[in-house]
């Protein structure tokens, strides 16, 4: 149980392997929008797309699930009012959408490398110190040794397994600096969401909640980005015709519904770390079975990927008088 008592907290094994699974679920997740951005060619209307059709399928399964209509309808409200949930606790969406924005933003830019190298290096740093102000459920959590080893490790092989894939040309700083703020806010987004989850005892309010608020960050997005842009609008394929790449959105539910719930157990570095070698594994598995164009798959990746998962082991560890 979280030292709120609000949500039940799983054991820490269970909560360890559903964190690294859901990130190799990501690692599909990626393939799918990428698809599907190519198909339009647009990055943010894929994302609005994918946001949409996640938030229809999480509505109808709160009107399904009358406790969950409760929670929504009552339980948030309440919160709120009572001062246990803040107004900035709301914006969680907003760091989904700012690593969607980077993604379309940066990637032309960085290249696919030296993106995820920048993103992953926002994340552990800043869940440091979310987890150290304790913005997550389950209080402060110290910053120690092995919880800073494995984040500086956890960067260091991920640009090792991604080194091989290093794109030329010159770099630009402000796309740096924008892809490292986006996975700054990816920890914020994983925090709040699980103080909205213990406060109203529903990974799926919490959820709901992040997507409404992403998917209207997005849609002021597109609305600029075709205002300014003069972008050309595409129509989606029809979802029987490549029903692929419609799976975005509840591929997405699932990763936040899955963060609102175990990230208060394990605090947002743990989680943050192992969903990053989840994603690594899963991207690993997927070039292997279902490689894309110009695929390489060499030496550096597969001990980038070891190193991770070493590095994720040792930002997990606690002495045995520090354990609850």
């Amino acid at each position: 149980m979280t030292e709120s008592g609000n949500v039940h907290a799983p054991a820490h094994p269970i909560a360890m392997v559903a964190a690294l699974g859901v990130g190799g679920v990501i690692a599909v997740q990626s393939r799918i929008n990428g698809e599907f951005g190519h198909l339009l060619g647009d990055g943010i209307f894929a994302a609005v797309i994918s946001f949409i059709v996640g938030l229809t399928l999480l509505s109808v399964i709160i009107v399904c699930r009358p406790s969950s209509r409760q929670h929504l309808s009552h339980e948030l409200p309440s919160a709120y009012r009572s001062g246990r949930l803040r107004w900035w606790q709301f914006l969680g969406g907003l760091g989904g959408a700012c690593v969607v924005a980077s993604q379309t933003l940066t990637v032309p830019l960085l290249g696919v490398a030296l993106f995820t190298v920048a993103l992953v290096a926002g994340m552990t740093g800043s869940s440091l110190v979310v987890d150290r102000m304790g913005l997550a459920p389950g209080g402060k959590r110290a910053v120690t040794g092995p919880r800073i080893a494995g984040a500086v490790g956890t960067t260091v092989a991920v640009a090792l397994a991604v080194s091989g894939r290093f794109s030329g040309g010159n770099l630009a700083v402000w796309a740096l600096v924008v892809t490292v703020a986006a996975g700054l806010a990816s920890s914020f987004q994983q925090a709040v969401n699980a103080q909205i989850a213990v406060a109203t005892k529903d990974p799926l309010v919490a959820t709901f909640v992040n997507f409404v608020c992403g998917l209207t960050a997005l849609m002021v997005a597109l609305v600029i980005e075709h205002t300014i842009g003069g972008h050309a609008w595409t129509m989606p394929p029809a979802p029987w015709h490549q029903p692929i790449v419609w799976l975005g959105g509840p591929v997405g539910v699932l990763f936040i519904v899955t963060a609102a719930y175990f990230v208060a157990p394990l605090g947002v570095l743990l989680f943050s770390l192992l969903n990053i070698a989840g994603q690594l594994v899963g991207a690993l598995a997927l070039d292997l079975i279902i490689p894309t164009p110009g695929t390489v798959i060499d030496s550096t990746l597969i001990v980038g990927m070891l190193l991770t998962l070493v590095a994720v082991a040792v930002a997990s560890y606690r002495p045995r008088a520090t354990k609850r």
